[in-house]
């Protein structure tokens, strides 16, 4: 005979099931999806703030310098000479900026302040 144990801890057997597909997706999404959207907001930031002047490289590998830019369309200066045209999801990253540098702030000059006696 066959006798089922039961020790009252009937709700556990169903949490027990569920448990290991709780954690899995957890770390799944601690470990892939969250760095992942991360970087895709990175991305998107990226192309976002891209402006003339601005050096970058396209996925592809090719150097340039934006010459024009609109929503979905950047022209680059290769050489001197050669312009060519790519999606604006075709750049990879940027080099170097065409901002100015900020101007450095006046430092204040300590003074010694008037000691009484």
């Amino acid at each position: 005979m066959w006798v089922a144990a039961d020790s009252g801890l009937g709700g556990l057997g169903a949490l027990g099931s569920i448990l290991p597909f709780v954690l899995m997706f957890a770390v799944f999404y601690f470990l892939l999806i969250r760095p992942q959207q991360k970087k895709q907001k990175h991305r998107s930031a990226m192309l976002n703030q891209l402006k003339k002047g601005d050096k970058v490289v396209t996925i592809g590998g090719m150097h340039g310098t934006i010459l024009e830019i609109t929503d979905d369309v950047v022209v680059l200066r290769v050489n001197d000479a050669t312009k060519i045209t790519f999606d604006r999801s075709a750049v990879n990253n940027v080099t170097s900026s065409s901002a100015a540098p900020a101007a450095p702030a006046e430092k204040k000059e300590d003074k010694p302040e008037d000691v009484k006696g």
